[in-house]
């Protein structure tokens, strides 16, 4: 990734040391596997700018707010699939760790649909056999008047938190990675 930063990220065509203001990311899909991040986004170095559409796995591990972030996404995903039902103590708040009826369930990314208008989570569950259960939900739209789900405006302000930290990600925030002395 480091490679494209100056093509993709807080530097310009000019250079990282430009003082040109940051591109234009628009994430389409994330998927976070194995603490790497695999994001589609479309990418303009100015407004006027033609867009440019790119598919990209970072090699460096995602800093911790990433995974944090889509967990705080769990609770939509176990309602969207019907996985489990509402109860008192079923939304915690952003400092709170999940509570222990979520224990198996992760997200592991999102689609968005056209301009942002809705999303699609894609998750697991991790069943008792130790076998994993793939889940996606429905789409659910931001702005549908109809609209069957009674939280959409907490899950368009908790994604808009991972939108906020998948574009860090893209330019540049990662876990610190040091190798360790070899001593013989």
């Amino acid at each position: 990734m480091s490679q494209l930063l100056p093509i993709v990220g807080p530097g310009s065509p000019a250079g990282p040391d430009s003082e040109a203001s940051a591109s234009i990311i628009t994430i389409q899909k994330a998927r976070l596997k194995d603490q790497h991040l695999t994001c589609e986004f479309i990418e303009q170095r100015t407004p006027e700018a033609p867009p440019r559409t790119f598919a990209l796995t970072c090699t460096e591990q995602v800093h911790p707010d990433l995974p944090h972030a889509l967990s705080r996404l769990v609770p939509h995903l176990c309602l969207l699939t019907e996985q489990l039902t509402e109860t008192p103590d079923f939304w915690p708040d952003e400092s709170e760790e999940l509570p222990a009826l979520f224990e198996a369930f992760t997200v592991t990314g999102f689609s968005l649909g056209r301009y942002q208008g809705g999303v699609t989570l894609i998750g697991q569950r991790e069943l008792t056999g130790g076998r994993v259960l793939n889940l996606t939900t429905p789409y659910q739209s931001f702005d549908d008047e109809q609209a069957t789900y009674s939280y959409t405006g907490l899950l368009e302000t908790t994604l808009t938190t991972a939108l906020a930290e998948v574009e860090a990600a893209l330019r540049g925030k990662c876990t610190d990675y040091r190798q360790l002395a070899l001593s013989f």
